[in-house]
């Protein structure tokens, strides 16, 4: 009888193919199928083709995929209750087999659920929400080391859900995201509408009460109070306006104060502003009026001093109106300004007879000014 080097090489093999096999059984060697033996390792040694997990997480779990031991793996979640978030790791990708599949079930909400890859390279349609009652299931492609959705089953919403069951306005209105308005549905036919905003309505006959109207052409009107309306490019005659705001007025004719009203600046347009080094050393004050404290310095008589004042508010041709108000000897100085864009130079000229060594306190107000 040959060794089995001596055989002749088989390059093909087929499932009657025969190997020789020893029985214990019969006390001697006989033989068997390739078939045959690939028959006894799958009922003998194959793994189950389905691998059922239960678990009872809390919020905020995190609950890892067992490597795979069966080519179907179903993860069931039976939570106590709505859980805000949730993590199911997949099973590490180098020990997964080719078109393993994870089916997740959930018999609550989760209202954010992360698919954790565990180092593959991507999950395709995975979701990111399971209602109560639902699943999803992912698929594993070993080539692209990326797992796909296969199917995913959606439960609405419970807004929706409850108009499903009980189709009434209010649960419509529910179960919308984007309505405006409250109260009963309204369809075509001689309709009750309570106080509706209708925009560019095409009417011929009809009664309104309390409508809003937009940018309407009105005409000619006989009677009426506006006293709660608000308008643009209004022409009024001789209008008693009473205590009015606003952020400009503009006129082309006079603006007449009769009485003891005052023109001018209101409290917040003002500031202040100290010298704190030499009488000569600008300062900066963007407000439409103001006081700047000048250093006490000495100013010889006959003497003037200039500075800079950096003003956002001043323009070239603007008008400084000034006066020394306090600190120092009334009646010594003659003051006068140029201005320029965003700022102005002011001069300060002693006119007594002697040296002032004193911090004069100066208040202005700038006046706009044209040359055209």
């Amino acid at each position: 009888m040959p060794t089995i080097n001596q055989l002749p090489v088989l390059s093909t093999i087929n499932s009657g193919d025969q190997l020789p096999v020893y029985s214990p059984n019969n006390g001697d060697a006989r033989r068997t199928s390739i078939g045959s033996l690939l028959t006894f390792f799958q009922q003998s040694f194959a793994s189950p083709t389905l691998a059922v997990n239960l678990y009872v997480p809390g919020n905020g779990f995190n609950i890892t995929v067992p490597t795979p031991v069966s080519n179907d793996q179903w993860m069931l979640l039976q939570p106590a209750g709505t859980l805000a978030t949730g993590t199911i790791t997949l099973p590490l990708n180098t020990g997964v087999p080719d078109g393993t599949t994870v089916l997740i079930t959930t018999t609550q909400e989760i209202t954010s659920l992360t698919i954790a890859l565990n180092g593959a390279t991507a999950i395709y349609g995975g979701v990111t929400f399971l209602g109560a009652g639902t699943a999803t299931a992912i698929r594993f492609y070993q080539p692209t080391n990326s797992w796909y959705q296969i199917n995913a089953d959606a439960v609405y919403a419970a807004g929706v859900q409850a108009f499903l069951a009980v189709p009434s306005s209010a649960n419509l209105r529910a179960a919308m995201t984007d309505e405006t308005g409250t109260g009963l549905l309204v369809f075509a036919t001689s309709p009750t509408l309570t106080t509706p905003i209708i925009t560019n309505p095409a009417v011929s006959t009809g009664t309104f009460t309390s409508p809003a109207l937009v940018t309407p052409a009105l005409g000619t009107v006989a009677s009426g109070n506006i006293s709660a309306c608000t308008s643009t490019s209004m022409a009024l005659t001789t209008p008693v306006i009473g205590a009015a705001t606003g952020t400009s007025l503009s006129t082309t004719g006079n603006q007449v104060i009769s009485g003891t009203g005052k023109q001018g600046y209101a409290t917040g347009s003002g500031g202040v502003v100290i010298k704190i080094t030499s009488k000569a050393t600008g300062v900066t004050l963007s407000k439409s009026t103001g006081q700047i404290t000048l250093d006490a310095a000495a100013l010889a008589a006959s003497t003037t001093v200039s500075f800079a004042l950096t003003n956002t508010v001043i323009e070239a041709g603007d008008i400084l109106v000034m006066n020394h108000i306090s600190g120092g000897t009334a009646g010594s100085y003659l003051l006068n300004a140029q201005s320029s864009a965003g700022a102005a130079s002011i001069n300060v000229r002693n006119i007594s007879l002697g040296s002032l060594s004193e911090a004069i306190v100066i208040a202005f107000a700038v006046i706009k000014s044209v040359s055209a």
